[in-house]
């Protein structure tokens, strides 16, 4: 592996998955960038869970960027799914039944990407490696 990939791998771990930032690098600027692209994966999840993220208000951004320091991002539905579960019982109503539903469509294990149940559902998840 050269270098130059090297550096590269422990700039993106830096900016998505909180690693240290990386000799050479402007601590400041992958700071701002970090926040920056924790802010858009906020928006992102927040239109795929619009009720999760009304019940946050004016605080969803913070909120879910504490949240998602530290950990990588798997897509909007995923992210969404794993910020909702680990609130457990304090999300307030609507956030809940936007889990429910979101549980009684899909299968999702927390690993691998969700599952639809039923018969496709079941169909699919036996072409899957790992199911």
């Amino acid at each position: 592996m050269s270098g130059l990939a090297d550096r590269q791998r422990a700039l993106v771990a830096a900016l998505v998955a909180g690693e240290d930032v990386p000799d050479g690098f402007d601590s400041a600027g992958v700071l701002a960038t970090t926040a920056a692209l924790r802010r858009k994966r906020a928006g992102e999840v927040a239109r795929a869970w619009p009720f999760l993220a009304a019940a946050h208000g004016a605080a969803w951004p913070r909120v879910f960027a504490a949240w998602a320091a530290g950990r990588p991002p798997n897509g909007s539905l995923r992210d969404g799914w794993d910020f909702a579960r680990s609130h457990g019982a304090d999300l307030p109503e609507l956030a809940r039944e936007e889990l429910a539903g979101r549980e009684a469509r899909f299968a999702y294990d927390g690993r691998s990407a969700p599952v639809p149940r039923g018969r496709v559902g079941a169909w699919l998840s036996r072409l899957r490696p790992g199911h």
